[in-house]
């Protein structure tokens, strides 16, 4: 059997994945070589090139009549506002849907429209067209029907609007299928072949329908275009790019009653994508997701800024609502995964009582723990159906292998991390099955670990305070243009502290080149215990500038650490019932300490014949006390290349004292033995006194003596032996024994930090590299 070591000490929590740019371009700005390398990685070379990304203009918009069919909608929609027709924006429930409604009913209110709109409800109409809102639409006098945000896939739903006499645009981003619905027109960026950008989202879409009716670019739109944009995920370049950095500006000074409202309720100052992807885009989600969805639409109407802010609270309400809803399911899930599918590679769950509203959030929530495929089912019991959603990781296409089992769904659609389904009740354990077999052939386990994208490899002598500002130039970052991180290697660790009311933030200090580095992680203070001051790591994150007081200084925002060394945990002596010792450590005492509960503990002097087998497998070992020589230590750090080592000693039985005394000291009291002959007992503090010894010093000295058989003790008095033999001081058992454990302290106790570590490990079986294999096993 061949076995390959070369693990990490404190391992990644991700798989980093490196794609820097080697050669810095010739790109003549006054910018970082950073930037500039980061340009290079999105394809930009040139000085105009680069101005122009930077730089993103409202020029940069494409024509919203390459469209194929854009004429065509224009005049249909023209037309029925000269008419007085009626018009319905038929949208989706989601944050891009309902943006893609406002932007469009907007629109045609400021034309003149007679304009509805209509967002079916997601439990008991579902997604997209269909026909009994058609028919309703028919009933209610509608002449003209708008999709956005949905209708490629509604081929049966356009045969109805025809029939019905309706007109239908369609504007929409999704996938087409195999049959195309008949429209009068269909705004659809991979249609038009004349089109230069597919990835727009239903926002996007309906934007350049709004363009294209007004005849000039609708700024005060572009709020509500970036917010869809941000939400739907779609890659933040080209025209998305240009749509967003634009859209933030306006909506940092919107006027729109709804929108202010939506940042007030959010505690927005600085308006940012983040700001969109986690406060804003969530609460329109929100109310979809649990009711219907026309109150995220009429906030976004709304210009009456009371109004909106009771309206605004209604949708945080049930933002909160979801969150608990959440909160609850993800609860139920991982009881679930615990008990019986922890080691399931995909992952899927079903039970009554969960909301399908929620459930692609909490299958999200559960890849980002577990790293597994998962879908996420709620039962109806009456119906004996499950309905639901699935997410999944980079290596496993979720929509490719459900379609291999599509017999198994009633319903299944999506694409390849994230997937919508409806399955019977029965054939839940067989889908289960069906997966994992499939998974088992295609994944391995280093699929499971979760993939860190980094920027680039930096120096930190290329950071100062300009380079957070220019990184902004670059914003904003998503899909396609993703926030970057950065990773600095071989950092020397100053400290790491926990910091937070429930210490479960870090603040760590390092040094580079003699230049320090603050660095503070989220989330992540369980890593301070598995680090030690000295040790060399590796971390990615944001640089960012923290500003306190007054004062800028440049700090990283740590991502993800790693330390590629063995680790010396210094807590000589501390109490040990305060120190936090992994609970797989090996405790190791050579004094046969046993008193500690809840650990392995191997007593060195009983089991040294056979410390190869106890400890081959252990890489963590808490040294609780000294050994009595070094070579006993130097046996249990010959057997493993250990990833820690707590050092934990306590000299209780301190020997130190006679560091001092040398050859000379011996000498002395000779000399004085042979002027005197005797000394008496009661002579004995007067002589420690008069040489400037302690009487441990001196009753030290005397024993080595009486072991050489220079003296004898009678009656506590020294008496001089006549015609001495001289020999070394080794020959006694008593000099050796106290020689060795002074050896042992100087070493192991009074030593620095430093020096500590640089014997442990030169002392220590050397790791193997990575690669590396050892016969014979």
């Amino acid at each position: 059997m061949n076995l390959v070591r070369g693990e990490l000490m404190l391992e990644s929590k991700m798989k980093w994945v490196l794609h820097n740019v080697v050669n810095t371009p010739a790109i003549d700005l006054p910018f970082s070589n950073v930037i500039k390398r980061m340009l290079a990685k999105r394809g930009i070379q040139t000085t105009e090139d680069a101005n122009q990304f930077l730089h993103a203009s409202l020029e940069d918009l494409h024509d919203p009549f390459l469209f194929s069919d854009m004429n065509i909608a224009v005049d249909r929609i023209r037309k029925a506002i000269e008419h007085h027709e009626q018009i319905l924006i038929f949208g989706d429930y989601d944050a891009d849907g309902v943006t893609s409604t406002a932007v469009l009913v907007r629109t045609l209110r400021r034309l003149g429209a007679n304009v509805h709109y209509y967002i079916p409800n997601r439990f008991t109409e579902g997604y997209g067209p269909n026909e009994n809102a058609f028919m309703e639409a028919h009933e209610a006098g509608i002449d003209l029907i708008i999709t956005v945000d949905t209708g490629i896939a509604a081929p049966n739903e356009a045969k109805l609007a025809k029939q019905l006499g309706i007109d239908l645009i369609i504007t929409d981003h999704h996938e087409e299928q195999d049959e195309m619905p008949e429209a009068l027109a269909i705004i659809h960026p991979r249609l038009s072949e004349m089109y230069p950008f597919d990835h727009l989202a239903g926002v996007g879409v309906a934007f350049k329908l709004a363009h294209a009716l007004l005849g000039q670019l609708p700024k005060e739109l572009l709020a509500l275009a970036a917010i869809g944009t941000v939400a739907d995920l779609v890659p933040l370049i080209d025209e998305n790019r240009v749509i967003v950095k634009k859209g933030l500006e306006e909506l940092q000074h919107t006027s729109d009653g709804g929108l202010k409202a939506l940042k007030t309720i959010g505690k927005i100052e600085e308006v940012t994508e983040d700001s969109i992807g986690f406060i804003i885009g969530p609460r329109l989600n929100a109310v979809g997701r649990l009711q219907d969805a026309s109150l995220a639409v009429d906030l976004l109407l709304e210009d009456d800024e009371l109004i909106a802010e009771d309206m605004a609270q209604e949708i945080d309400a049930l933002n909160k609502e979801r969150q608990k809803i959440v909160s609850n399911c993800v609860e139920e899930a991982l009881e679930e995964i615990e008990n019986h599918y922890l080691n399931d590679k995909v992952i899927v769950l079903a039970k009554e009582g969960w909301n399908p509203g929620v459930l692609g959030i909490v299958a999200s929530r559960i890849v980002n723990q577990y790293h597994r495929p998962t879908i996420v089912l709620g039962i109806d019991p009456e119906k004996n159906e499950a309905k639901g959603s699935a997410r999944s990781i980079p290596a496993y296409d979720i929509f490719k292998n459900g379609m291999e089992v599509r017999h198994l769904f009633l319903q299944f659609g999506g694409h390849a991390q994230a997937a919508g389904m409806t399955v019977a009740v029965d054939q839940i354990d067989e889908l289960r099955k069906a997966l994992n077999e499939r998974a088992e052939e295609i994944l391995d386990e280093s699929d499971f670990q979760p993939v860190l994208n980094i920027e680039d490899e930096i120096d930190w002598e290329e950071v100062d305070l300009n380079l957070p500002r220019q990184l902004s130039y670059l914003a904003p970052f998503g899909m396609g243009n993703e926030k970057p991180y950065f990773q600095l290697n071989g950092l020397t660790l100053l400290e790491a502290r926990k910091i937070g009311a429930k210490k479960n933030h870090i603040k760590i200090s390092a040094l580079k080149d003699s230049k320090k580095i603050d660095m503070v992680g989220f989330q992540i203070g369980d890593v301070a215990d598995c680090l030690s001051p000295g040790s060399l790591i590796d971390v990615v994150g944001e640089i960012e500038i923290n500003e306190w007081n007054g004062q800028q200084k440049l700090q990283l925002k740590i991502k993800d650490i790693r330390c590629l060394e063995s680790q010396v945990f210094d807590y000589r002596g501390k109490k040990l019932e305060l120190i936090n010792l992994p609970k797989d450590a090996v405790i190791i005492t050579f004094k046969g300490q046993s008193n500690l509960l809840d650990f392995d503990v191997i007593d060195y002097n009983k089991h040294k014949a056979n410390l190869s087998n106890l400890l081959h497998d252990t890489t963590k070992i808490v040294l609780i006390d000294l050994p009595s020589s070094l070579t006993e230590l130097e046996d249990v750090l010959s057997v493993q290349h250990y990833e820690s080592i707590y050092v934990c000693f306590h000299n209780h039985d301190e020997q130190f004292f006679t560091s001092s005394l040398t050859r000379n000291h011996f000498k002395t009291l000779y000399t004085t033995l042979l002027q005197h002959k005797v000394i008496q007992e009661n002579q004995k503090q007067q002589l420690a006194r008069a040489k400037g010894w302690n009487m441990k010093q001196l009753e030290f000295m005397l024993q080595v003596f009486f072991e050489l058989n220079f003296v004898t003790m009678e009656n506590g008095d020294i008496r001089l032996q006549s015609n001495v033999r001289q020999q070394p001081l080794t020959n006694s058992k008593t000099y050796l024994d106290q020689m060795q454990k002074i050896e042992v302290e100087r070493t192991l106790y009074y030593s620095t930090a430093d020096e500590l570590k640089e014997w442990i490990m030169s002392h220590m079986k050397p790791q193997l590299k990575e690669g590396e294999v050892v016969h014979g096993l």
